[in-house]
């Protein structure tokens, strides 16, 4: 399931050039980029005017500036933005760890739902909940800590190599066994107890608010400027490691500290609202055609897994209401389809 050879010739563009710096400009990518922010945005905006309590566009922005009514301050600063915020920043975590996972292992499956690191959250999460009776600040600092263990167990039994077939496969054993591990758990515990954990692990906005937006947006602005930052070295490691190294690219450190960051987005994501499937997965390979690059992509990833998990979550609410169903569950049957999809196009092209 390797990614093909791609074109890694510099894109046509304008250049800007100042005294010292020469940038080139990826005018589709910059377009493409700014178009998914914009549509963030709308998805957002429309969002809180949908619900029992039908509100309009206008209504929306004078309950934001305070010069709504009490009743609708409350609905849409009270209930609807911070669930609106949380999916945008929840999705770019997503997206961002996503980029990260698939261009460090050059392989379009090199997802953190496939490799173990979000089941290795959700154990993590699960052992705080069933063995150690943690409320919400124990499930937090389990699903970091489970995300860490399963980084470093990948880590060893690859043996210091990360990337390529290797990471891919020993990932979805490690998944395997986590996921087995996590069934145990909830099999050897209470009623009460099991349907506290199930409800965790289905992935919901629901009942989250300004606190978990806080700690994933702190996490965001601390952990996306470095991959931003990492995502050119990431671009020739695609090279490969020779042709890397001689264009100046320390391999292993730029691997090392690709993947903790990968690993620090996948935790703190999982940790607020439970395992949410398949947008790390999709987000960056749709940001890749959209933006017409061959690199990670950090940004745009970021922006795209947002709209898709503004959408699944939008989507969970209205599709059947009165009746919800979580985000985790809308994007895991869309992921699932276009999972599908990815196999049989990678098959047909002989990877």
């Amino acid at each position: 399931m390797s990614a093909p050879p791609e074109d890694r010739t510099l894109p046509t563009g304008p250049v800007v050039r100042t005294e010292r710096v020469s940038v080139r400009v990826r005018t589709r990518a910059v377009t493409a980029t700014v178009a998914l922010l914009v549509a963030a945005v709308v998805l957002g905006a429309l969002a809180m005017t949908l619900g029992d309590y039908q509100l309009s566009v206008g209504q929306v922005i004078g309950a934001l500036t305070g010069s709504g009514s009490r009743a609708q301050e409350y609905v849409v600063l009270g209930l609807r933005a911070p669930r609106v915020v949380l999916a945008l920043v929840l999705g770019a975590a997503l997206g961002v760890g996503g980029a990260v996972f698939q261009s460090l292992a050059r392989n379009n499956l090199a997802s953190p739902d496939l490799l173990g690191f979000t089941t290795g959250a959700a154990s993590g999460a699960l052992i705080a909940i069933v063995l150690l009776g943690g409320g919400a600040a124990g499930t937090t600092i389990g699903a970091i800590a489970g995300t860490l263990v399963t980084a470093v167990v990948v880590q060893a039994l690859l043996g210091g190599a990360v990337g390529g077939y290797r990471l891919v496969l020993v990932g979805i054993g490690v998944n395997a066994v986590l996921a087995a591990f996590n069934n145990f758990l909830i099999l050897r515990t209470d009623l009460s107890t099991a349907v506290a954990a199930q409800s965790w692990l289905v992935g919901t906005l629901n009942g989250r608010g300004w606190t978990q937006v806080v700690a994933v947006a702190i996490a965001l602005a601390v952990l996306v400027p470095i991959a931003a930052a990492g995502s050119r070295r990431l671009d020739l490691l695609g090279m490969g490691d020779d042709v890397a190294r001689g264009l100046g690219v320390a391999v292993e450190r730029t691997r090392i500290t690709t993947l903790l960051v990968g690993v620090a987005l996948v935790g703190v994501a999982t940790a607020a609202v439970g395992p949410v499937a398949f947008v790390a997965l999709a987000a960056p390979q749709l940001a890749r055609r959209i933006t017409g690059t061959t690199g990670p992509g950090v940004l745009a990833a970021g922006l795209l897994g947002a709209v898709l998990l503004l959408a699944g979550d939008v989507l969970g609410q209205r599709l059947a209401a009165p009746t919800q169903f979580p985000a985790g569950t809308m994007t895991a049957a869309v992921g699932g389809l276009y999972l599908v999809w990815l196999l049989a196009r990678e098959w047909r092209a002989g990877r």
